[in-house]
């Protein structure tokens, strides 16, 4: 097989990383002696007892909730990270800035612009921070968007004679916090893909290897979590491997997934040492990906790492700037994050955006296998692109609207009809959830929002007749087919059939309490007069089928947050 000069190049390292003899780390970061490496734990002497081995999906749901505490006693790790670090900019962990939306007047601000997000990342983080780490998370790392859309949610999907990918519903109900106020969800429900039915896949392991992988729920978790991965594989898929430390290097060319015992020999070959030279394994994974590029089919990397990109292209600008220009050619990236200490989320999760991909944080067995089994096809198999939704509010019936989270998800309005604007991505089964609290004309908090002095030169506009219908708002969204570069418009008008909170459905109180959550984490002034007590009770009966338990799971970190939060 014929490869360009630059791919020989890269793969070089390989014999370099993998024989002691690579680049030498940066100083500071000195590489461990080969002999005071651990070896990662192998896959043989990881697995669980028969009694925990995977349930059947279908019919055999777990008998208990998957509690983060349990999942990692069962797996004999305990993922307990006590370097946990300040950031964002302080060293340690990493975390962007979040700047919580604001109530915004209908009349200055009519029009409402984000783009989707099925990332999870932040549920599990705050999972770690509560039940493992016993502390309450910092605000910046509650992206409350990410807390709701971590569970599946009884959406209808879009029937067998659609051709659309997925189904939209929107429903509208009175808001816990503040019952004058409403509150509006919009849902999205994918198409569901049979395994057999899901196209074939070029994947890449892009594997951390530095030093700091070298703890039980990191490297070992990771190579478990690939092997739950690898058994979902069929024939028509291929996994290659590609590890970074000091040096990139080739541990597995793209070999067909039917050769499970070659790519599991490959993965418990992976030891943990040295420093992170993220860039050149990136380089390298993509390389490996372009050579064995599938048509039709899936190309994605899947990242692999618990911190930061500190050795060789350390600019985060560099690498997105690669990530998007290969996502432009059809690989896609997913994140997976495990640990914490020196993480960068910040980074991380505008990787995977740029990479058309989704951003997952691995802390426990059962996770792995939420990610990597159960939604599996989510995961890797993308059904609409670059999805935008636009919300317009009647300004004879809303006084102010605010978006609750999605804060570095927000477009600008002209962004809504342009094509070349990148937006998130809907894997095959994902559900996407996105809420409103809206201030009705004539409430009594309406004097209490900001507004801005009257204008001297224009007044605003007079409202038209399509004001007078008694629509309380119209959804727009925008999405491409994959392959496709034009989107597709879909479009509905809302009225509010004023229906109490009680009075809502189930999957609407559920997402609702989680949201309460995330306000009342990061100390949100909108939260209303909300307590963790109002969450974890309307979460309790709000369960419903729970065959995974992460429902329960959810009424466990409430019941933590709120021990943490009463000895503050």
């Amino acid at each position: 097989m014929l490869r360009s000069p630059k791919l020989l190049s890269l793969m070089a390292c390989s014999l370099l990383a993998f024989s002691g003899c690579g680049r030498q780390a940066a100083p500071g970061n000195a590489q461990a002696p080969r002999d005071a490496m651990p070896t990662a734990t192998s896959l043989e002497s990881a697995a669980l007892p028969p009694s925990a081995e995977l349930p059947a999906m279908a019919s055999e749901p777990s008998a208990r909730p998957m509690l983060a505490v349990d999942a990692e006693s069962e797996s004999g790790m305990a993922a307990v990270d006590s370097d946990l670090g300040t950031g964002p900019g302080q060293g340690g962990d990493r975390f962007d800035e979040i700047v919580e939306n604001a109530f915004l007047r209908v009349g200055e601000h009519p029009l409402s612009t984000f783009s989707i997000d099925v990332d999870t990342a932040s549920y599990s983080k705050i999972r770690q921070f509560l039940l493992n780490n016993h502390r309450l998370p910092r605000a910046d790392a509650v992206r409350i968007e990410e807390l709701v859309n971590y569970f599946d949610y009884d959406y209808a999907g879009p029937s067998e004679d659609q051709s659309e990918p997925f189904a939209t519903h929107v429903a509208v109900s009175q808001c816990p916090w503040n019952t004058e106020h409403r509150l509006t969800r919009i849902a999205i429900k994918g198409r569901t893909m049979q395994t057999d039915a899901r196209p074939p896949s070029n994947l890449v392991f892009l594997i951390d290897s530095s030093g700091s992988m070298n703890r039980p729920n990191r490297l070992p978790l990771l190579q478990r979590a690939l092997a739950l991965l690898l058994k979902q594989l069929n024939q028509r898929d291929r996994v290659a491997v590609v590890a970074y430390a000091g040096s990139a290097g080739l541990v597995l060319d793209s070999t067909p997934a039917s050769e499970a015992d070659t790519i599991l020999t490959s993965l418990n070959r992976l030891k943990a040492g040295g420093s992170t030279n993220g860039g050149e394994g990136l380089e390298l994974a993509y390389a490996i990906a372009r050579e064995h590029f599938v048509e039709s089919g899936t190309n994605r990397i899947l990242l692999c790492t618990d911190g930061d990109f500190n050795v060789g292209r350390t600019g985060t600008d560099q690498m997105l700037d690669l990530v998007e220009r290969e996502s432009k050619g059809g690989i896609e990236l997913t994140v997976l994050g495990l640990g914490m200490g020196n993480f960068n989320d910040a980074m991380l999760e505008q990787i995977s955006g740029r990479g058309n991909g989704n951003y997952a944080f691995i802390d426990t067995y059962n996770e792995a296998r939420k990610v990597l089994v159960q939604q599996l096809s989510g995961t890797l198999v993308t059904i609409a692109k670059d999805v935008k939704i636009q919300v317009e509010f009647n300004p004879q019936e809303v006084a102010a609207y605010r978006l609750i989270g999605y804060e570095n998800r927000i477009l600008q309005s002209q962004d809504f009809n342009d094509d070349k604007k990148d937006a998130g991505e809907i894997g095959a089964g994902h559900s996407v959830t996105a809420l409103y609290e809206i201030v009705p004309r004539g409430a009594s908090t309406v004097d209490a929002l900001a507004s801005t002095d009257e204008l001297k030169y224009q007044t605003p506009g007079e409202p038209s007749s399509a004001a007078e219908s008694g629509e309380l708002l119209t959804v727009k969204l925008r999405y491409k087919r994959p392959g496709e570069q034009d989107s597709v418009l879909q479009q509905w008008a809302v009225r509010d059939s004023q229906q109490t909170f009680a009075q809502a459905d189930r999957e609407f109180q559920f997402a609702s309490a989680v949201a309460g959550f995330g306000m009342l984490l990061r100390d949100s002034p909108h939260a209303g007069n909300w307590t963790l007590d109002s969450v974890q009770e309307v979460a309790e009966s709000a369960l419903g089928d729970d065959p995974w338990g992460l429902r329960q799971e959810f009424v466990e970190l409430v019941a933590t947050a709120r021990v943490l939060k009463s000895s503050h």
